[in-house]
């Protein structure tokens, strides 16, 4: 008689990671912390606007040729959008997944009224829904050109300009802006306590960065458009 054969398997440690509740917010904190780096280094691109077209365009010709000579042209470029798009995607699923999880765990409303949590808090959901829209049209308002009349490929501070001068260009962009400082002051904190950083002493600390991070990025993204609208950028 033939001995029966073990078929099943352990399943491997990304496995074991994806599917646990530790992973998945150990995968958001580590992903929000990798679009956290990308906008503040976006923030300061932005910035370069004030310095001109010559300056912006500059910007805008060397992100497509950093790596060069050992990348090809637009490699190092695609290999940050590449990287940025994996990092979006595993952390809006990790977030969708781990509601899904919450509300299956307390599917009854609460007996006791629980503390009224920040505002920040309360709207990480509709605010990611609302970046992650904002993502798509940016890339086809300024990236493609998809949505924008008149779109100059080459031309970066025009294309700017041209997005701003209109009042539907304005309101999206700062109200995708004002979502993301929300999302950022407690998406940074939470960040922090997942990865183990956070504790007694250092909460204030890292409460007051988030803060700051929060208002620097949230300032220095609206000071382009009310640059534009203003005239003092044009």
């Amino acid at each position: 008689m033939a001995l029966a054969t073990r078929t099943d398997r352990r399943p491997s440690m990304t496995r074991t990671l994806w599917d646990s509740t530790v992973g998945k917010k150990t995968i958001m904190a580590v992903t929000g912390l990798i679009m956290l780096g990308y906008l503040v280094a976006h923030m300061a691109g932005n910035l370069k606007i004030f310095f001109g077209p010559g300056e912006f365009d500059g910007y805008a010709h060397w992100l497509r040729t950093m790596g060069e000579p050992i990348l090809h042209y637009e490699w190092a470029l695609w290999i940050v959008r590449v990287g940025l798009v994996a990092a979006v995607v595993l952390h809006g699923v990790s977030a969708y997944q781990l509601s899904r999880r919450d509300i299956k765990a307390r599917p009854a409303k609460y007996v006791h009224k629980r503390p009224r949590a920040s505002y920040a808090t309360r709207t990480m959901r509709w605010g990611g829904v609302i970046l992650a829209l904002f993502i798509v049209w940016h890339i086809l308002d300024l990236t493609t050109g998809t949505v924008h009349p008149g779109f100059q490929h080459g031309h970066p501070y025009q294309n700017v300009i041209d997005t701003f001068s209109t009042w539907y260009g304005n309101v999206i962009y700062i109200v995708a802006v004002l979502a993301m400082g929300l999302h950022v002051q407690h998406g940074f904190w939470s960040a922090a306590q997942t990865l183990g950083v956070g504790n007694a002493t250092r909460d204030r600390i890292l409460k007051t960065l988030a803060n700051l991070l929060a208002v620097v990025l949230t300032l220095g993204f609206i000071s382009v458009p009310v640059a534009v609208m203003t005239g003092v950028v044009s």
